[in-house]
């Protein structure tokens, strides 16, 4: 074949601009629609047990109940895997608001003030990922995004809660929150991604490789 045919002749595949490939990676499939669904549901169960444990916690931190805080963490780790699984705007918090539900549904001492506690903390741990405007998702984001949801449980409960409370126990409580959030969602959830991809289980995902991403 001559070079005209070969080259000049032949129709140029133009390649896409960035903002099409952005906007590419934010379109929502139906896979990831599913895979956040039973991520958020399976997660919700969770919940739902990390409740019955809190009554634990609070006899423990009867003398001084800020550090309860610490145990928070468990319930912000919907918001930062699902962020961390889909890598998608609107995962973080869809993932964190179908696993409050489910914890509702299944019955907790909170009642369904658990579905404001998921909105809210699902807001804050969708903004960590957010700062980095869904480009990136290594450990410095992950325990961004969990010490935000951390601070939205922080705030939320002291102004729902720990009404009370001097102003000293409600900082305290909201720092050690955000602790708790960085660690227990944050790390935590970031392990869990990385053992994940290694399986294969994210093999149609965004984050299929995360195994061997760096972690900063």
């Amino acid at each position: 074949m001559s070079k005209s045919f070969a080259g000049e002749n032949a129709p140029q595949q133009s390649s896409p601009s960035p903002q099409t490939a952005q906007a590419r990676k934010s379109t929502w499939r139906v896979v990831d629609i599913v895979v956040v669904s039973v991520l958020g549901v399976a997660l919700g169960v969770i919940f739902w047990l990390w409740s019955a444990g809190y009554g634990l916690t609070s006899a423990i931190t009867v003398a001084f109940p800020p550090l309860g805080a610490l145990y928070g963490g468990g319930w912000l780790i919907a918001g930062v895997l699902g962020g961390l699984v889909i890598r998608k705007p609107g995962a973080a918090l869809y993932c964190e608001l179908i696993a409050a539900m489910v914890e509702g549904l299944l019955g907790t001492h909170f009642g369904f003030t658990v579905l404001l506690s998921g909105l809210v903390q699902g807001l804050g741990a969708e903004l960590g990922f957010a700062l980095f405007r869904y480009r990136k998702f290594n450990l410095t984001v992950a325990l961004m995004s969990g010490a935000l949801a951390g601070l939205a449980l922080g705030i939320n409960d002291s102004l729902v809660w720990n009404i009370e409370w001097a102003t000293q126990w409600k900082l305290v409580y909201v720092v050690l929150a955000m602790i708790s959030g960085a660690v227990i969602a944050g790390l935590v959830s970031w392990l869990a991604v990385r053992g994940l991809a290694r399986t294969g289980a994210l093999a149609n995902l965004p984050s299929r490789g995360a195994a061997t991403e760096r972690a900063v």
